[in-house]
């Protein structure tokens, strides 16, 4: 009896131990941060050689109830391992995160003050270009200043050259003119060239083309004028006769017909005698007097046979009869 209770004895001192063995294991596990599954397996091992040797002492129902006491241990443990590494885990995420942040941080600030240096020395850059850009337009504006003042100087000495110019231009005219009135002019008049003031000239030119341009009560005066300044003038004769049909033009029949009768008394050599006969031959035609226009007409042939004017009179006495 005596060895069965010390037996007994050891057994349960030896049950009492492995129940301290998985004390203390338990408390390690939830001690440390996680445990390898090596160590996981040890504990076990000796949990169950703990209740292996338990079970002789107890019944079927305290195995039962250790057993189930010791996974609800076993569960505590690996429910607090789990939640230790989610911590751990999570501390790392937050680290990471931190960590992350921070860096981000640094690098942005080390690089928005690069790009302000940079942009500050790019503004400097740009005020410095935009001085310079001012001075030049400062300078082209004088140099395009300087052009226009000497622009407007070469068109002030240019419409002062063409006034000189023209002005000369009108002096040399005006001498021209002067000397023209002083100096005889030669011309081919009638077949022959003859000497002519210049004065003289231009007061025939003037009252013949008063006559061309059908002002006869104008041109009456001129040519009156003419004949009686320059009775000797190359150009009296044509004169006389232009006056003669200036007043026949005007509807003068009778100061026509004593016109051109003048003609033909002053100047029966010249070319416009002819011419004068036949004229005062119209002039008496229409004047009524055919006898004296057949007779005219027939002096006319006679004197002057030869010249167109005789050959028209002849055409013109035919039709007389």
């Amino acid at each position: 009896m005596d060895t069965n209770l010390s037996t007994t004895n050891s057994l349960a001192t030896a049950s009492m131990a492995g129940a301290a063995a998985c004390r203390r294991a338990s408390h390690a596990m939830t001690g440390r941060h996680g445990l390898g599954l090596g160590r996981l397996v040890a504990v076990l091992a000796l949990c169950g050689a703990s209740l292996g040797a338990q079970a002789g002492l107890f019944d079927d129902e305290e195995a039962r109830r250790a057993i189930v006491d010791l996974r609800t241990k076993l569960d505590a443990v690996q429910l607090q391992g789990d939640t230790r590494n989610t911590e751990l885990k999570q501390n790392i995420t937050d680290a990471n995160v931190a960590l992350s942040a921070e860096l981000t941080s640094k690098i942005t600030t080390q690089l928005t003050q690069q790009m302000t240096e940079q942009f500050d020395q790019l503004r400097r850059s740009l005020l410095e270009l935009n001085n310079q850009l001012e001075l030049m337009r400062g300078d082209l504006a004088k140099l395009r200043g300087q052009d226009e003042l000497q622009q407007q100087g070469i068109r002030d000495l240019s419409k002062e050259g063409a006034e000189l110019q023209r002005k000369n231009t009108d002096q040399l005219a005006a001498f021209e003119a002067r000397l023209l009135r002083l100096e005889p002019q030669k011309l081919s008049l009638d077949g022959r060239e003859v000497t002519v003031e210049a004065e003289e000239k231009k007061s025939y030119d003037d009252a013949v083309a008063l006559l061309r341009n059908n002002d006869f009560a104008g041109a009456i005066a001129g040519l009156t004028t003419f004949t009686r300044r320059y009775p000797a003038s190359p150009f009296a004769a044509h004169a006389s006769y232009w006056l003669a049909t200036a007043h026949y033009s005007k509807g003068d029949l009778k100061d026509a017909m004593s016109g051109y009768r003048s003609v033909v008394a002053s100047y029966p050599d010249h070319p416009r005698a002819a011419e004068a006969m036949l004229a005062l031959a119209n002039c008496q035609a229409e004047s009524k007097d055919v006898k004296g226009a057949r007779k005219t007409l027939e002096e006319l042939v006679r004197t002057y046979p030869n010249t167109e004017a005789a050959a028209a009179g002849r055409d013109r006495i035919a039709m007389l009869r």
